[in-house]
């Protein structure tokens, strides 16, 4: 394994050290003009919030087709990734296999798709997936609540799934409506739950797998209440709704579900809704009255968490990073599989890119990411499924194997 850490300081600079059976370490720099300049070109390329946003993506970004996403993957590269640890990397492979690589970003390169990254100079390829399985590490200065709640079963099997909830006052095609389309409509979708429920308990409880999707009953006292029974994952899928990076306060990122206006919790109501944010994961009511108790204590995280929604893993974009995967982290997870940018839906696909309705990109992510949740190691088993689709966009160049979404997810593990 290598532990790769990078941090801001006007330039860029990266430290890295080998560890399980490996030993060296090393050292990176990257000027801050060259940063900047390399982050403003990534940015300009990534699905953006809006019907705009997202038409830009797929018809112009360098994501979209194969040979632009090729030369941007190169210009990464050069500017941010030292040839030196790919050497390294190679070295230890020969030896031990595929090593692991944890990467701790720093917040100006936090929305860098490290996967893609072309290391093997201008001619080759090869790209950093290839070589390693990464996962992203959350920031030191994060530490777990360390409470326990009382009558929580540690061992329960439960699987928690909130599958594109009814957000009150939205409707399914207004911009807080259905992620993934008309229950009971995508096949792929229902074979999941199917497979659940095979499996063992799902929570909500439900007779056909149709009745998981676009339900109206799961707020945040329902999710409170499922957590404090205990549940070894929580699989969300719906709608996040970032924070500006400018404004500083990765805490007001909030999470969709069902809960009405008169729900108590720190954000304003929308419309008739009042999101979940960070700061309510994080402080639970404390700051709302006397007898207030903490975050923790009314959303414990299980060990394994997805957030499938858009920049979902944004809070690592801030300098002080309460976002939501870190608060799921900060109540207990060990992992969260979250987004690095805003996340297209199969529906996208099919009306910007005139994809059939068969095709179902965001539904083959959702289907990854659980199997991956189910393996005894996750990361790895993602990264498999994420070379298999890089794999699939240097055969075929096809808009439905593009790196627009899947290169989007990435592990977060403290």
């Amino acid at each position: 394994m290598v532990q790769v850490r990078l941090a801001d300081a006007g330039d860029l600079h990266m430290t890295w050290t080998w560890a399980r059976g490996a030993q060296g370490f090393g050292t990176g720099y990257t000027p801050g003009p060259d940063v900047d300049e390399a982050v403003r070109a990534l940015a300009a390329e990534l699905p953006g919030g809006g019907t705009e946003g997202m038409r830009r993506a797929f018809e112009s970004g360098a994501l979209a087709t194969y040979e632009e996403e090729r030369r941007l993957s190169h210009m990464l590269a050069e500017v941010l990734w030292p040839p030196g640890l790919t050497d390294q990397i190679r070295q230890v492979s020969a030896h031990l296999g595929r090593p692991l690589m944890r990467l701790q970003p720093s917040p100006r390169v936090a929305q860098v798709p490290w996967e893609l990254l072309a290391v093997d100079g201008d001619d080759s390829d090869v790209r950093l997936i290839d070589l390693v399985d990464i996962a992203t590490t959350a920031p030191a200065s994060l530490r777990q609540a360390g409470i326990t709640p009382t009558g929580r079963n540690p061992d329960s099997d439960a699987v928690v799934l909130v599958l594109d909830p009814r957000v009150p006052g939205f409707r399914a095609d207004s911009p807080l409506g259905s992620v993934l389309g008309q229950p009971g409509s995508d096949p792929a979708l229902l074979t999941l739950v199917q497979r659940r429920l095979d499996a063992g308990t799902v929570v909500p409880s439900v007779a056909t797998p149709v009745e998981a999707f676009r339900r109206t009953d799961l707020d945040r006292d329902w999710l409170g209440e499922v957590l404090l029974k205990g549940a070894r994952r929580l699989l969300y899928v719906g709608h996040v709704s970032g924070a500006p990076v400018e404004g500083g306060q990765s805490e007001d990122v909030t999470l969709h579900l069902c809960c009405g206006p008169e729900t108590t919790g720190m954000t304003e109501p929308v419309r008739t809704h009042r999101p979940l944010s960070a700061k309510d994961l994080l402080l639970g009511t404390l700051p709302l009255r006397a007898d207030g108790v903490p975050g923790a204590q009314l959303w414990p995280a299980p060990p394994r968490v997805a957030l499938i929604a858009c920049e979902s893993g944004g809070d690592l974009r801030f300098a002080e990073s309460f976002g939501l995967a870190t608060a799921m982290i900060h109540n207990g997870a060990q992992l969260v599989t979250a987004t690095r940018w805003v996340l297209p839906t199969s529906f996208a696909f099919h009306r910007l890119a005139g994809l059939s309705e068969s095709v179902r990109p965001l539904t083959e992510a959702m289907v990854a990411v659980d199997a991956a949740h189910e393996d005894h190691d996750p990361v790895r088993h993602l990264g498999a499924w994420q070379r298999q689709r890089l794999d699939q966009w240097r055969a075929d160049g096809r808009i439905e194997h593009s790196p627009l979404l899947w290169a989007a997810l990435t592990c977060i593990v403290r």
